[in-house]
């Protein structure tokens, strides 16, 4: 790719790109095959984070960024360039057509991102279970009903979109038996995700929603709702943030269709998972290990607003992350089938 088709990762018109000051890279050659070489330990790594300029992603790279370069044992320089918008799939393509020719890159990837190759939009034109987590920020998940919902009708549940990832609470309903039907509400604009699905809530025009955020079960408590269940942290446990909501996989022990409660809990995820900070497909192992260990301080580090709430996840958990929010072909499709079969969605 030429440098006119790659942009040459070129700094947004309020100077997104950042150089941070890092106290080492180890002795390590990348690009450069692996090897421990100092001579070959590049001057700059460009951190790729999704738009707007100044929105939530470019303060976590910035941050993330920051981290990682305290976390190093040689100087090196941290570049954050924001690219395309807040759903991460420009940035996503971007990265993952990158080569060595650009120089060392790293990707704040969104879990929308992740949702939209899950759901086979044309628009992904990248596989990201292969991409190494390094590290991430992720925020607690849950569907809430009203206390008054009928028992002998069907649950009116208020989400975005088919292909959103808050379709996962109808999969899940209906994986519990409880009959239900989507409320199609889309959100005016993408830094109000919730306020249309509120709206439904509010004006009685739905039963529940599904509620992301440092601030779900207060919000849900503010909507005159009550937590149901939360989809499921790290390794399907309890989540940490809503220790009083019973997880799904506590309500679904043993599921008849194990493959479609690990595509809802795939699509969930992707409300989780603010963003996870990824090495490049086929990054040597030495590499991967270098900014793991870069990464290690990062979960200890208290967060600030406006990430204030959220918790941060080391390399161990960002891998768990990634792996459920990257399922196996066969739970893609079978999710991908749901789509169609249960809301009449097909990938464009």
């Amino acid at each position: 790719m030429d440098a006119a088709g790659m942009g040459q990762f070129r700094p947004t018109r309020r100077a997104a790109c950042r150089l941070l000051s890092a106290t080492a890279l180890a002795a390590l050659a990348w690009p450069g095959g692996g090897r421990a070489t100092t001579s070959l330990v590049p001057e700059s790594v460009t951190v790729l984070a999704p738009g707007p300029d100044g929105g939530m992603a470019e303060l976590l790279a910035t941050r993330a960024a920051g981290a990682l370069a305290r976390g190093l044992v040689r100087a090196a320089a941290l570049r954050v360039s924001v690219l395309g918008g807040p759903d991460g799939i420009t940035a996503a393509n971007r990265f993952a057509s990158s080569t060595l020719r650009d120089g060392p890159v790293l990707l704040l990837l969104p879990g929308l991102a992740v949702q939209a190759q899950l759901v086979g939009d044309s628009r992904a034109r990248y596989e990201p279970r292969h991409w190494p987590g390094i590290c991430g920020s992720v925020q607690p998940c849950l569907l809430a009903l009203r206390p008054d919902a009928p028992l002998n009708a069907p649950l009116r549940i208020a989400v975005p979109s088919a292909a959103a990832p808050e379709a996962a609470a109808l999969l899940a309903l209906d994986l519990l038996g409880r009959a239900n039907v989507p409320v199609f509400c889309p959100p005016a604009d993408s830094t109000r995700r919730h306020a249309a699905t509120e709206a439904a809530v509010r004006q009685a025009a739905a039963d529940g929603l599904v509620l992301s955020g440092t601030r779900a079960e207060a919000r849900a408590a503010e909507l005159g709702l009550i937590p149901v269940f939360a989809f499921d942290g790290a390794g399907n446990a309890r989540d940490p943030a809503l220790p009083r909501v019973p997880a799904l996989g506590e309500l679904l022990p043993d599921p008849a269709q194990p493959d479609l409660l690990t595509a809802a809990r795939a699509a969930a995820a992707a409300l989780r998972a603010q963003a996870l900070l990824v090495l490049p497909a086929l990054t040597p192992a030495d590499v991967v290990a270098l900014w793991r260990g870069a990464a290690r301080n990062w979960p200890e580090e208290a967060p600030d607003a406006p990430e204030a709430g959220a918790r941060r996840i080391g390399p161990a958990e960002a891998t768990l992350l990634l792996g459920t929010l990257c399922p196996p072909p066969d739970v893609a499709l079978a999710y991908r089938l749901w789509l169609l079969r249960r809301l009449n969605y097909r990938s464009s």
